[in-house]
């Protein structure tokens, strides 16, 4: 089996999963185009290198091509503080009062990329830990680490929507 159809059997199944991640990290449709586009290249031309599984690989790959891009064109999202926030409720607390989609949506959004890159890859893509510590290229207890303040911003983010008054339709 040529190299090619290998890559497309191996590599090509989880582009879904990747541009997702591409997404979310980069916060725009376009950019997560480009930033796959140019991971997509890296992989192939590296794919004599895998080892493993292939979905961490080329999310491995993706991510760094993330933080590459995000560092040439917007450097302050990965200058943000990675302590000092307070504690506060849980996001799956928040998230049974039937907050919507797109509070959710714009919630993580707003983490820092640190933070959106532990959530997106655990709670969206279902990585195990050591998984995106493979990905990311930190040790375990910092995606643990991150995972807790990520949800902790989330909740923070969300309360606000918790909080406000629902309509409700009579009928």
């Amino acid at each position: 089996m040529s190299d090619r159809a290998r890559f497309e059997r191996q590599v090509l199944p989880h582009v879904d999963a990747a541009y997702n991640l591409a997404r979310w990290l980069t916060r725009n449709d376009h950019d997560a185009d480009d930033v796959l586009q140019e991971a997509m290249l890296r992989a192939y031309r590296f794919f004599g290198g895998l080892r493993g599984e292939a979905r961490p690989w080329l999310l491995a790959i993706v991510r760094n091509a993330c933080w590459s891009w995000l560092q040439a064109n917007r450097p302050a999202e990965l200058a943000a503080d990675e302590a000092g926030e307070p504690d506060a409720p849980g996001p799956e607390s928040i998230l049974a009062r039937e907050l919507d989609r797109r509070a959710v949506n714009a919630a993580i959004a707003g983490l820092p990329v640190p933070f959106r890159e532990a959530l997106v890859l655990r709670e969206l893509e279902d990585f195990s830990y050591k998984d995106i510590a493979r990905i990311a290229g930190i040790p375990i207890g910092t995606v643990m680490s991150r995972l807790a303040r990520a949800r902790r911003l989330l909740a923070e983010a969300l309360k606000p929507a918790a909080a406000a008054p629902r309509l409700r339709v009579h009928k």
